[in-house]
């Protein structure tokens, strides 16, 4: 499945804000792209214009495309309760964010990979789907053959964030999904109901 793999900082650039993580880049011109980037009167957006940027914004966050994402919309819809935080709480129950979520991998393009090339095991079994659902309580663990490879050991140096809803123990290289995380648990700035709002005209 075809997924963007172009310039980072280009993307960050055109919604303003980092979103792909740490970016020096983007933090020297942390303005539009193009050659009126910099021009102080830029035309007003539309209500449609700024919602489906909102939802470029998420997709290209969670690195997920249109046919995924709107089938993850229809499930928050389906569900009881808010449909704008359920859908980025589905968002954050894909093994790749939960990779990424654990330190594992340092962005969710990485963690995406290294799912794909087959080092995670969730349950004690091989997965190699980056989008397959966790559940509360499942353990996500780096492959016995993989827990030397240098790119995951270098990430989970680094790694410094730490999230209520998901446990990790660095010795054995293993995770527990703990539970699905509330809205405010959820650190990404995303304006859930303008993409609500979208897939209801």
């Amino acid at each position: 499945m075809a997924r963007y793999t172009g310039p980072k900082t280009k993307i960050a650039r055109k919604f303003g804000e980092a979103i792909f993580g740490e970016d020096k880049s983007f933090e020297k011109r942390n303005y539009p792209p193009g050659q009126h980037g910099l021009a102080k009167k830029r035309g007003k957006k539309s209500e449609y214009a700024i919602q489906l940027m909102e939802k470029q914004k998420a997709k290209y966050t969670y690195g997920i495309l249109e046919k995924q994402f709107r089938n993850l919309f229809k499930k928050a819809s389906a569900a009881a309760g808010v449909t704008g935080a359920i859908l980025l709480q589905l968002c954050e129950a894909r093994l790749d964010n939960v990779v990424f979520r654990m330190g594992i991998a340092p962005s969710r393009r990485a963690a995406r990979q290294i799912v794909v090339h087959r080092h995670i095991t969730v349950n004690g079994e091989l997965v190699n789907v980056p989008s397959y659902h966790l559940k509360p309580g499942d353990k996500v663990a780096v492959r016995e053959k993989s827990k030397s490879l240098e790119a995951i050991e270098r990430s989970l140096s680094n790694a410094s964030q730490v999230y209520d809803w998901i446990t990790w123990n660095n010795d054995i290289k293993e995770g527990t999904f703990v539970s699905v995380p509330e809205r405010l648990q959820i650190p990404e700035n995303i304006k859930e109901q303008l993409i609500v709002e979208l897939y209801n005209k």
